[in-house]
């Protein structure tokens, strides 16, 4: 069996170690002893063939109330810190990304051309969408500590330290792993919306500000390295967007105001880093020879530089001190040298590069200059311009009202057709359709508030205003209708996002009809971006089929879009698991169909991915050079286009998967009492996760959960459901009819082996004798027949998959995954005993104690950082 990197071994075991030490100096000898206990336990069950869980068991529950507590924050903060030594490690070993990049680089440029592969370096655009999906569990606070241990580890990777230097970083590890135990790992308050944003734009701040033009600055010295050319100095191969603050789909707790503080903070925050840039640049550029431009400006002075940094630094002052006045509610006005665009930062900061250049000063025009203007084109004058996405049902009730206070008619019961007409031609008037005041609904005087917000703000501090639920034409137009008649000036990208199965067979109609519309064509000026919905598409349909629907809408996308002539961009809303269409970046982009990257991708980076991606800023390094590693890729030589048969069998089997997972989910009488019995999906709103609800509704069953706690439940009680019911189903179809055909899928279609891949670590993480307990504690027996039936469908499905990957284990080629995950079984098994117990307790009590409380909560948090990812 292949050991963990000798590395990130030692630091696992320095961390538990510490943690140990703490534990006994704080909770005592007695204590200390059953933690020890209980892992040595864990560790006997993982070594053994058929490991017997009830020693385990039997301890566990042999526990004192006031023992469980400290011992589930224990190897909580275990999987916490293993979780941290993997970060250290894999940021410490951010070189084979390099290596990648570097190698197809060189391998492009020998097939394309230097030239070709030049222009269409600079023609990149990767677009990542920040989401505050509620899957962040850990608190900011303990993050930040989180952060500095990393940075002590690496720290401690320096050869040449001396034994007092090592002894301080030691001593230094141990202070932060005791302010970790002491404490809260719980948050007792649920983060705002604003809170939310804050959070995105600390990511920006403590990471991404210092990691982006250092990859840019890298990726210019590849191109001047292997393609002869430097990289233009505004170039933005990457750049960021966010939706906290804009999502309202399902949350009421974002709001047109909510909106407006969150652009407005991101204005201040981007002001006081430009600040901090400016005041450096100002020491730095201490120079006084000068091209005549800059003479020109400052013809007096012997820093000229200096001087225009000083004006520039002013203006950013001004800015500062107005978004802070209005965050506060002071009114001020609007000041005159007020920073509304990201030209105003730009020209002083180009006039100075020119002059630089112009007076043989290269060295220092590329230094920190160049880094700055770099931030800019990246990240503008508000770190992250925002969409808005909103419930298509809501512009239809808002359209609804108007017409029906009009005296026009009863929209709703309009065909499509009717619609459009009616649309069309209040868009093409120059009248106003809107009355300055008429009657209207609290949800609708909200959805116009918001379009008014959207119409006074700067063009640049936006982006695209996403529909949720999109189904017909009408949807796109409706908004657009009611940002016009809110005092639009600009046309502001729609974006249609098709979720469910339905909504993706349809999306190719759908957009095939709006693309012919000469107003549309007008208004979008031949550019579109359309959304694809990975997480609700799956819980609709189960993941083959929803990733094989996807997969034929994107090819049909694209064939229609080269047909009307119009540049698409594929918006992907992959969730952080494989259950919500999770992954790595690499596979995620060779499965997508031939033609569909070109260079332009579009993705939402969810929840505590954000952190595992792009948290510390050499961990953000490789994720940027991963992306545009596998964009290059997708773009020059995406895989080829599915076989015939390929095709003709995936559909037969997406059939199969698709009855098999909705008889479960949808036909099973027991299936909605033994979900809600086994998981603690409605434990889960004690967890203060983030600011939106659960359920897109009050009421409703299964169906209105959030794909989010939907997949979050399964994965508490390690049967990971959402990700692969239906797939045994499949396979078996395949195998039975077409056993070849399957192996040459597996062995050639790109699309296929990475969905299988996937579908691997989900088994992997998996764990069936771990539900069965939960089952036997929380379920009532007349429905535990289904739960058996289900654990069997995993453990035919692990077969089956040993089969077509033709290993006797799961995992074969992926040793430090299995490795990792069988390095954290004992710590997480335990947490999930706990957990059932204390469910058990939680649900026939009355009351429960504050502290039992806090450690089922704790549980829930743990276990997701076992797992590496909630929902």
């Amino acid at each position: 069996m292949l050991k963990l990197p000798e590395t990130l071994r030692e630091n696992v075991r320095l961390l538990g170690e510490l943690l140990g030490e703490t534990i006994h100096a704080h909770e005592g000898e007695e204590l200390f002893s059953k933690v020890e206990g209980i892992r040595k336990l864990g560790k006997a069950i993982n070594k053994a063939e058929n490991g017997d869980s009830a020693p385990l068991v039997a301890m566990l529950s042999s526990l004192d109330d006031q023992s469980i507590l400290p011992i589930v924050r224990a190897f909580n903060q275990f999987l916490n810190l293993a979780n941290i030594a993997d970060q250290e490690y894999f940021s410490s070993a951010e070189a084979e990304a390099e290596d990648k990049l570097q190698a197809l680089i060189i391998e492009l440029a020998a097939a394309q051309g230097k030239d070709a592969l030049t222009e269409l370096i600079n023609k990149l655009r990767i677009e990542l969408v920040l989401t505050a999906h509620p899957t962040e569990v850990t608190r900011r606070t303990l993050i930040r500590k989180y952060d500095q241990i990393v940075d002590t580890l690496a720290d401690r990777q320096n050869p040449s330290l001396l034994v007092f230097e090592q002894d301080k970083l030691r001593g230094r590890l141990h202070r932060l792993v005791e302010e970790i135990w002491a404490t809260d790992e719980i948050r007792t308050t649920r983060p705002t919306a604003v809170d939310e944003a804050k959070w995105g734009f600390a990511v920006i701040e403590n990471s991404l500000w210092q990691a982006v033009p250092d990859f840019i600055r890298h990726l210019d010295r590849l191109t001047q390295r292997h393609l002869g050319a430097h990289l233009p100095v505004d170039i933005r191969p990457i750049k960021f967007y966010s939706w906290m603050g804009g999502d309202r789909d399902g949350n009421p707790n974002v709001t047109h105001k909510i909106t407006r503080e969150v652009l407005l903070l991101g204005r201040w925050m981007a002001a006081e880093l430009y600040s901090r840039d400016v005041y450096s640049l100002g020491g730095d550029l201490s120079m006084s020879e000068a091209s005549d431009e800059l003479r020109a400006r400052y013809p007096d002075s012997t820093t000229p530089y200096r001087d225009a940094m000083y004006d520039l630094r002013q203006r950013i002052q001004s800015t500062l001190e107005w978004a802070e006045a209005r965050l506060q509610g002071r009114s001020v006005e609007v000041p005159a040298d007020l920073i509304t665009s990201r030209e105003d930062l730009l020209a002083p900061l180009m006039l100075c590069f020119r002059s630089l250049n112009d007076v043989g000063l290269p060295h220092i025009a590329n230094g920190p200059l160049v880094d700055t203007i770099r931030r800019v084109h990246c990240f503008g004058i508000n770190l992250v311009p925002l969409d808005v996405r909103q419930d298509g049902d809501r512009h239809v009730q808002a359209i609804d009202e108007l017409v029906q206070y009009l005296e026009i008619g009863d929209y709703r019961a309009w065909s499509e057709e009717e619609r459009q007409a009616f649309l069309l031609e209040a868009l093409t008037s120059k009248r106003p359709l809107m009355p300055a005041s008429w009657p209207m609904s609290d949800e609708t005087a909200e959805v116009l508030a918001t379009c008014r917000v959207v119409a006074q703000e700067p063009r640049e501090i936006l982006s695209h205003y996403v529909i949720s639920m999109a189904q017909q034409p009408s949807d796109v137009l409706a908004v657009a209708l009611l940002l016009k008649e809110s005092g639009m000036t600009w046309n502001m990208p729609v974006v249609p996002l098709f979720e469910t199965l339905d909504d993706l067979d349809r999306a190719p109609i759908v957009m095939e009809r709006l693309w012919n519309l000469e107003w549309y064509q007008q208004y979008s000026a031949q550019q579109q971006t359309v959304m694809i919905g990975y997480s609700d598409s799956a819980k609709d349909a189960g993941k083959l089929a929803a990733t094989w629907a996807q997969y034929k809408a994107q090819e049909k996308l694209v064939a229609l879009a080269d047909k009307f002539a119009v540049s698409l961009v594929l918006f992907h809303g992959r969730g952080g698991t494989v259950g919500r269409g999770g992954g790595p970046v690499e596979k995620a982009m060779a499965s997508q169909p031939p033609g569909s990257v070109k260079g332009r991708i579009r993705v939402t980076e969810q929840g505590e991915m954000i952190r595992y991606k792009f948290g510390l800023p050499r961990v953000a390094f490789s994720s940027l050079s991963s992306y545009v590693t596998a964009t290059l890729r997708a773009t020059v030589s995406p895989n080829a286009a599915p076989k015939q048969e390929w095709r003709d069998l995936i559909e037969r089997m997406g059939k199969a998967s698709l009855e098999a997972y909705r008889a479960v989910v949808r036909g099973h009488k027991d299936f909605v009492p033994y979900f809600r019995n086994l998981t603690p999906e409605q434990e889960l709103s004690l967890l203060a996760l983030g600011s939106r609800p659960a359920k897109r509704k009050s009421t409703g069953g299964v169906e209105s959960l959030r794909a989010i706690p939907w997949v979050f439940a399964w994965t508490q009680v390690r049967l990971n459901l959402p990700a692969w019911l239906g797939t045994r189903q499949a396979f078996e179809y395949a195998l039975q009819n077409d056993p070849q055909l399957l192996e040459d899928m597996i062995s050639n279609w790109a699309f296929f082996s990475s969905f299988l891949d996937l579908l691997e670590m989900v088994i992997g993480k998996a764990d069936g004798p771990i539900c069965t307990y939960y089952e036997q504690q929380l379920v009532p027996v007349e429905y535990r027949g289904l739960g058996e039936e289900l654990r069997g469908d995993l453990k035919a499905l692990e077969t089956l998959i040993n089969t077509m990957k033709k290993q006797d284990v799961l995992l074969a080629d992926e040793p430090m995954l299995r490795q990792s995950l069988e390095v954290r079984k004992p710590y997480v098994d335990p947490l999930n005993y706990l957990q059932a117990e204390l469910l058990k307790r939680y649900r026939s009590s009355e009351t429960i104690s504050p502290d039992l409380e806090r450690a089922l909560k704790v549980t829930m948090a743990g276990i997701a950082a076992g797992m590496r990812n909630t929902g």
